[in-house]
């Protein structure tokens, strides 16, 4: 699939489904809403208004269910007609099964998505995600045709007048991110090492204008970043730490997105075994979806200061690798004693929140990793976690993932009873639990916390993806749409606006700091 081009259109125009195969889909209430009228020209003369009628009353999802109309060029399938309330009302995950299962093949495509005006970002995002663009297949080097998939949006419900192109650019705009952090996630580390990664990253500011700051191998050394330093340092590419900076002219907060970008972690010295080990490409996924999703967002119009941070390294074993029992002066000032090779993201992200707090004087720290196996025992495969300072931005962040598909559920914040774990006899402390029965997940985040201080007066949020990066073998590009709907108010884009969960009008000034904060609903 990486030679599909997916467009977004208003109208995707009529044609017979045996010119153009498509594929129409949505919740049976909103499927039988739909007017013969309003499918008919992407159906006929293969299928007639009788056939199409029968169809809909042949469906019945438990959860899903699909009927083809004609052959297998044309088909309608169901999604959930309910959902619980920790799941999306797109039931975007399902979106993305249907597509893949009963989407027919062809080099021009339709898909028509029947939904609500509210569940349209939602959905978009899904739609991408069914068309990973990274592949070695030798038969897909072979074949030099390009797939054109169209895809159109038939609202229901209140506000269902036609897309605007704006929404369009937006749809477009933010699947790109999607994919992008996906094809990345999917990359083996022999092709997205270091530099490779270096290369992507300004790849993205070339295009928004933007010429990344780059503090690399032994300057990380010397300049205090013992946490990146010290979990690269015996790779054949050097480590790291990477910043793209958004200033528009107004802003009036800063905002740092911190990503976790381990392009391989074979768990250094204190190594993973042959079961655990593969995979291990995915551990850049935090920065994958920063990447994807600071792409998409100054694209569409942000408003505030947004700075994006790569903290990029590979965790390999080599003369100079890590060793239990070292201990690293971090840029935060604190030691840390090394117990654990394996828990090398936390060192990492500890040095990039701490440059977002001291040298770019961030308001709000948002950081995100694939960091703990424990995540997906916490939270599971299709919800990230989500541990933060604030109650606000905890709620915030459940219903931005509601209302964009990328779910997230809270941890437990508890840095009184939890970050004694970390207790070191010869350092500030060290970098991995000793009671790996006690909230993994939660330890795992305050590590990182400590390192801005837990009575720091901004927010900070930290969202662990370690399972939801992938469904199967493939990346999902999670977090990119997360990001995008949780700080969508700050951005000039009206369907960033209407996904975000902060409120429109509650711009106040706080007083302990000489910014205007967008306080939450």
């Amino acid at each position: 699939m990486a030679n599909v081009r997916l467009e977004f259109k208003s109208s995707a125009g009529d044609a017979d489904p045996q010119a153009r195969p498509v594929l129409i889909l949505g919740q049976l209430p909103n499927l039988h809403r739909v007017l013969w009228n309003d499918v008919r020209g992407k159906l006929q003369p293969r299928v007639t208004e009788e056939i199409w009628k029968n169809a809909l009353g042949t469906l019945s999802p438990n959860p899903t269910d699909s009927c083809p109309l004609y052959l297998n060029l044309a088909t309608v399938a169901a999604l959930p007609s309910r959902v619980s309330r920790h799941n999306s009302p797109s039931a975007s995950h399902f979106i993305t099964r249907l597509i893949r299962n009963c989407l027919p093949s062809g080099t021009s495509r339709c898909i028509l998505m029947v939904c609500e005006r509210s569940e349209v970002f939602a959905s978009a995002c899904a739609i991408a995600r069914a068309f990973p663009l990274f592949t070695r297949r030798s038969s897909s080097s072979r074949r030099a045709d390009k797939k054109n998939i169209a895809i159109e949006f038939l609202l229901v419900g209140q506000n269902n007048g036609p897309m605007e192109v704006t929404t369009l650019k937006c749809l477009e705009s933010a699947t790109e991110g999607v994919r992008l952090a996906a094809r990345i996630v999917d990359t083996p580390c022999n092709e997205m090492n270091t530099d490779h990664f270096i290369e992507e990253i300004a790849a993205v500011g070339k295009e928004l204008g933007i010429t990344p700051r780059i503090i690399r191998d032994e300057e990380l050394k010397e300049k205090g970043f013992g946490g990146i330093y010290g979990v690269g340092k015996a790779a054949e590419h050097p480590p790291a730490l990477v910043i793209l900076s958004h200033t528009p002219e107004g802003a009036t907060q800063t905002i740092a997105w911190v990503g976790k970008g381990i392009v391989y972690d074979t768990g250094g010295l204190s190594i993973k075994g042959k079961t655990t080990m593969p995979g291990m490409k995915r551990d850049c996924g935090g920065a994958a979806a920063v990447l994807g999703a600071f792409k998409a967002t100054v694209k569409q119009g942000f408003k505030d200061n947004l700075h994006a941070l790569f903290c990029l390294a590979e965790n390999s074993v080599g003369p100079n690798a890590t060793r239990p029992d070292d201990i690293h002066l971090l840029y935060s000032g604190k030691t840390v004693e090394i117990n654990n090779t394996d828990a090398e993201g936390r060192l990492v992200l500890a040095d990039g929140v701490s440059y977002a707090c001291k040298d770019l004087n961030a308001d709000i720290i948002l950081d995100m990793a694939t960091l703990t196996g424990a995540q997906g025992i916490a939270t599971g495969k299709y919800h990230a976690a989500v541990l933060t300072n604030s109650e606000e931005w905890e709620m915030a962040c459940v219903k931005a993932g509601r209302k964009c598909g990328d779910l997230v559920h809270p941890l437990v914040y508890c840095p009184e009873l939890h970050f004694s774990e970390f207790s070191s006899a010869v350092a500030d402390m060290k970098n991995s639990v000793a009671d790996r029965e006690n909230a993994q997940s939660s330890c795992a985040g305050l590590f990182i916390a400590s390192h801005i201080g837990f009575d720091w007066p901004g927010v900070w949020v930290h969202v662990d993806i370690a399972s939801p990066v992938h469904a199967g073998e493939r990346a999902t590009g999670f977090g990119v749409a997360l990001l995008l709907s949780l700080f969508g108010r700050a951005s000039e884009d009206p369907l960033l606006n209407m996904v975000s969960p902060l409120g429109e009008d509650e711009v106040v000034v706080t007083p302990e700091r000489d910014t205007k904060r967008r306080r939450l609903v």
